[in-house]
């Protein structure tokens, strides 16, 4: 079948799009190429991406009505990843109006070229970020998710909102996946395990937040796709037992789901590093540092109820996945 995938150039997206590919469907990638991160390592990713018969690329900005409403009317898919955003929760503080051009206006864009193009199931990023001032661990999906600690949070919550209201209006099937800290080969720059690997093969040293105490649900981006697919594959459908007078906030009477997707197997920062010391066979110098505003203290996925809808768990261990990160960023940028 046909799939729209956004944000093909992206780390997220570069795999999911090359995935669909290789299991034989056709892949409309778009992506706007932005400077966020390194452009050339987007660059990278469609040049591998290009040598797949099944995937066309074409360089959009979603945030473009017009050009994103074309590309539904010259090309429909049958189905949609949204997986473009405006990502990074400190990028907030210096350019908000990324975050509402992208991940609002861009994501309306989406829905719209959805709705008009009778696409029969969308699948879109939300984050573990709407968890925000959330403590209660681990994170489920039946929890409120009403305080959010960035911007990046907050859009990606009202994200939610919109794909509910598309679902309920136009009875469009929509599916959130909340990621959890993603990470492995083509990774991005901005996130920690990248940066770290990179200060540490030049001996630099690396800023460690919140002095190393908190944690995060690292998941692998294989198991990502893997899930991200599954999802794709098993189309949103009303919740028959839903009950309006107490309602639970991941289903609805309306074609509409969300499903936190993580690895449900916290990791220590200080564990992450010692893995990468040891992938890289170097020691870290580190540089102790409080809370950034705009973070977190722990995340922890609850995924029962994607297990239950896909059959399917994350699974693959921070010491392997971390193992395989290095082994490709080493060929990647030459390091022995």
């Amino acid at each position: 079948m046909r799939v729209l995938v956004t944000g093909a150039a992206g780390f997220i997206g570069f795999h999911t799009a090359r995935a669909l590919a290789l299991r034989g469907d056709e892949v409309i990638g778009v992506d706007n190429l932005n400077d966020y991160y390194d452009v050339r390592l987007k660059e990278a990713r469609l040049a591998e991406l290009s040598s797949l018969d099944n995937v066309r690329f074409q360089q959009l900005d979603i945030a473009d009505r017009k050009a994103t409403a074309r590309l539904f009317a010259e090309t429909p898919p049958r189905r949609v990843i949204h997986l473009a955003a405006q990502a990074g929760v400190r990028y907030g503080a210096i350019n908000p109006h990324a975050y509402a051009d992208s991940n609002l206006v861009g994501f309306l864009n989406i829905l719209e070229g959805c709705r008009h193009g009778g696409v029969d199931h969308l699948v879109y990023a939300s984050s573990s970020s709407v968890y925000g001032a959330n403590t209660k661990l681990p994170f489920s999906e039946q929890d409120a998710v009403d305080h959010p600690v960035s911007l990046y949070a907050a859009t990606k919550k009202a994200n939610e909102l919109m794909a509910h209201s598309y679902a309920h209006l136009y009875r469009l099937p929509t599916t959130g996946l909340r990621f959890f800290t993603v990470y492995g080969p083509w990774g991005r720059p901005d996130m920690a395990l990248f940066a770290f690997a990179s200060r540490i093969v030049k001996g630099e040293p690396i800023d460690v937040f919140n002095n190393g105490r908190h944690s995060r649900d690292f998941t692998y981006i294989d198991d990502i796709v893997e899930g991200v697919v599954r999802v794709l594959d098993h189309v949103a459908a009303p919740n028959a037992a839903w009950d309006s007078a107490a309602p639970d906030p991941a289903t609805s009477n309306a074609p509409y789901r969300l499903y936190n997707i993580g690895n449900n197997q916290p990791v220590e920062l200080m564990r992450l590093i010692e893995c990468l010391e040891t992938a890289l066979g170097r020691t870290a110098v580190k540089r102790f540092l409080p809370m950034q505003p705009g973070d977190v203290s722990d995340t922890y996925a609850e995924i029962d109820a994607l297990a239950a809808a896909v059959d399917f768990r994350p699974s693959t261990p921070i010491e392997v996945g971390v193992e395989r990160f290095v082994a490709w960023f080493k060929a990647y940028y030459g390091h022995n």
